[in-house]
């Protein structure tokens, strides 16, 4: 089967049934085979999934076949990828000894091999030594928590990890970790200690012992605090092993094949079944349960929140902070929870439309209720695009359109079947609104935007435009193709301001940038934006392989494209440049693909003819008029001191662990937080904001909906970023044609 199923792929990918630089015929033997150090060789693997050695071996064709970087699978790649690979099993180091690294670095120039074998031994043994140093770790961290914590010593702790080698020894190991326990203790016990003051204020007339809903009854005394910390950290971290120590089947075969897919680059993916649920979701912006988020409290599994208008909020009898104790299909008995990983809790409550699962509960005052609803479509809101008009004084009216993403329905090539939302269609349909009314401009907000499908960063674009090329792409071949609008049609015709920042990724940087490099929007943002400028393409293996009634081997992401401006110009790891800039209250955050792990170099084409827009306003002008306002305004300045503080701070990773010490830093830098802290909550509305209805809301809306509505526009009307968009589209406005 396992040959016929590659055999399968290569046709389908119409690519050979071998990766370059490899042969037909059987492995060559490595020279080292036989010399792994005994410390590994002696360590029992995990049981093999049955599905490695498939996924193996598609792996390596379609990386070495497919993939943008047409990279060899050789030894140089695989000594790249091992750090990556103990960086997935133990990123904290808190968990394996330099001897135990060092026994699996007899394998970092065989991950090649295992790979293009299907015999992932490093992953197997990788994951029985992980297994193992977690039940021995366990009982180090039960022991620290059984004994008080002395914080009249003068010591620190490092809490980067980045900074930080591998222990040599056990008892290094441990001190590593009393010195981690005993921060997190420190910051428990002012937790508790804020939150009893707080209450002693609010409290002052009632003899009431001090509680809160996140802490538990809180001690009097700083000693019996101290004892609960460590008790609550105790539960905390037993709950945390427990679920460790139940992996998901294929996780030891993810690892490793992540760790060689990083050395191509940082999008480049093998998902699992589970991981690729979640993907389609954020995709597509829905899927089909109970409409419920979940959360881990120590053993248990609660309820966060219900989404509303899903089956469970409609239902009515499952409540957030009800705790899940069982999950029972239709007719089948139920399935105790206790101590699950909450991934799998998740997918045993998901399942088709239509469909019952029993939920047994365990409620706030104790009672026990088993809770029985029907599975429906839960639309997720918040991943959905969602408009207001916002009123700068009389007469200012501009419309506004918040887009989280470019969602669709992947299966139809990002075309949504009827009643299926896609980000397109709702785009088209707010912006047609804002047309009808006759409001003269609109801000279309991609701030944290992290991209989506590109077809509908395409036709999002040629919403403003008659018709024309969007974005290039070019593949590893050289092959190039241009995606082009070509409906004549404008959904919008007045101007436009796009706003960015840093988070701002893929699909939100090729609309930006058409409208850019068309002049037909003035892109306003906080510095460059991420530089994401690849195409990534999901493979999925089931179909590739085709073996009906087989495991579910998941999707592969794979870059296949890198993609390019109208202008000629990659967005790749420089990102788009906004045209204004405003003051990044996240400049202390590293982010941007220039960051990364293994980024594809930024490269350029030939551009292609495109037709600027006309229009009345120059950059520089509009520039210069902008730069003059956040200059006067106090808010930028304070959000420019904060990011600066920020920055600092982020930099000082060691903490002080005597309270004393530990009290007097925390003082003196929240005393410095808060000289600076802009609190932008506290602020006056800047604006006035009323929010446009979404073509598929129901016509009277329910109270629970009504208040995230409210929290968002009350948002909206104290963001002075979104204030100076609205000031510059005025000056834009003065150079119109009246």
């Amino acid at each position: 089967m396992l040959r016929s199923a590659c055999l399968l792929l290569a046709l389908a990918l119409g690519c050979s049934s071998s990766p370059p630089g490899t042969t037909s015929g059987p492995p060559a033997e490595h020279p080292n085979n036989a010399s792994a150090p005994p410390v590994v060789d002696d360590l029992p693997e995990v049981q093999a999934d049955p599905r490695e050695e498939l996924l193996s071996r598609l792996t390596a064709m379609l990386l070495s076949e497919k993939h943008l970087v047409r990279r060899k699978i050789d030894d140089a790649l695989s000594k790249e990828t091992f750090p990556k690979y103990i960086e997935q099993l133990d990123g904290a180091k808190l968990l394996l000894l330099k001897p135990h690294v060092d026994a699996l670095s007899a394998y970092s120039d065989r991950m090649d091999d295992q790979l293009r074998e299907g015999d992932l031994t490093l992953a197997r043994k990788g994951a029985a030594l992980v297994a193992r140093r977690r039940t021995e770790v366990a009982r180090m961290v039960a022991d620290i928590l059984a004994k008080p914590f002395d914080f009249n010593t003068a010591e620190e702790v490092e809490t980067d990890p980045k900074k930080l080698a591998f222990c040599k020894t056990e008892d290094e190991l441990r001190e590593r970790w009393r010195r981690n326990l005993k921060l997190q203790a420190l910051e428990r016990i002012q937790e508790m200690e804020d939150a009893a003051s707080g209450k002693d204020k609010a409290d002052k007339s009632k003899d009431k012992k001090p509680d809160d809903k996140a802490l538990g009854p809180i001690p009097p005394t700083f000693e019996g605090r101290e004892e609960k910390a460590r008790k609550d950290l105790a539960t905390r971290y037993e709950a945390r092993f427990v679920r460790l120590a139940k992996p998901e089947a294929l996780e030891p075969a993810e690892q490793f094949l992540n760790a060689i897919a990083a050395a191509y680059d940082p999008h480049t993916a093998y998902l699992a079944p589970a991981a690729k649920e979640d993907f389609d979701i954020a995709v597509s912006g829905k899927l089909e349960g109970i409409g419920a988020l979940l959360r881990e409290r120590d053993h248990d599994i609660v309820v966060e929140e219900l989404v509303p208008g899903g089956a469970a909020w409609q239902q009515g009898k499952l409540e957030a902070g009800d705790v899940i104790l069982a999950v029972a299909q239709h007719n089948k008995d139920p399935v105790d929870v206790l101590d699950m990983p909450i991934g799998k809790v998740v997918s045993m409550i998901r399942g088709p439309k239509n469909t019952v699962v029993t939920l047994t509960v365990r409620k706030a005052d104790k009672r026990v209720e088993t809770v029985a609803i029907t599975r429906d479509v839960v639309h997720v809101e918040a991943a959905y695009a969602r408009a207001a008009i916002l009123s700068l004084g009389p007469k200012r009216e501009t419309g506004y359109i918040q887009l989280p993403g470019f969602y669709g329905e992947m299966s139809r090539g990002g075309r949504a079947a009827p009643g299926d939302r896609n980000a397109t269609d709702d785009v088209r349909a707010l912006l047609e609104g804002f047309q009808k009314k006759r409001i003269p401009s609109v801000i279309i907000d991609l701030r944290g935007n992290g991209g989506g499908l590109l077809s509908h960063a395409r036709d999002i674009s040629g919403l403003f435009i008659e018709r024309g090329p969007i974005v290039q792409t070019r593949d590893s071949d050289g092959k190039r193709e241009v995606l082009r609008d070509a409906d004549p049609s404008l959904s919008f015709s007045g101007d436009v301001v796009v706003l960015v920042d840093r988070f701002s990724a893929s699909a939100a940087e090729i609309l930006a940038a058409a409208l850019q490099d068309y002049e037909r929007a003035l892109i306003v943002g906080t510095g460059p934006t991420h530089g994401k400028g690849t195409v990534q393409a999901v493979v999925e293996l089931d179909r590739l392989v085709q073996a009906p009634g087989a495991p579910a081997l998941g999707v592969f992401k794979l870059t296949m494209q890198q993609y390019y401006r109208v202008n000629g110009q990659s967005t790749q790891a420089r990102g788009v440049m906004p045209d204004i800039i405003l003051p990044d209250p996240a400049s202390y955050v590293e982010s941007g693909e220039r960051t990364l792990f293994k980024p594809v170099p930024w490269s350029s084409i030939e551009p292609v003819q495109h037709a600027r827009q006309p229009h009345a306003w120059a950059k520089p002008e509009l520039a210069a008029a902008s730069r003059t306002r956040v200059k006067a305004n106090g808010t930028f300045s304070k959000v420019e001191a904060f990011a600066k503080l920020a920055k600092q701070r982020r930099a000082e990773t060691r903490e002080p662990l005597e309270r004393k010490a530990w009290l007097a830093k925390r003082k003196r830098d929240k005393d410095a937080i808060d000289g600076v802290d802009p609190k932008l909550k506290d602020l006056k509305p800047l604006f006035t904001v009323e929010i446009v209805s979404d073509r598929s809301a129901p016509a009277v809306v329910d109270k629970r909906i009504q208040s995230k509505l409210d929290a968002w526009k009350d948002e909206l009307a104290r963001d002075p970023w979104l204030e100076e968009a609205l000031n510059v589209l005025g000056d834009m406005s003065k150079k119109r044609p009246q």
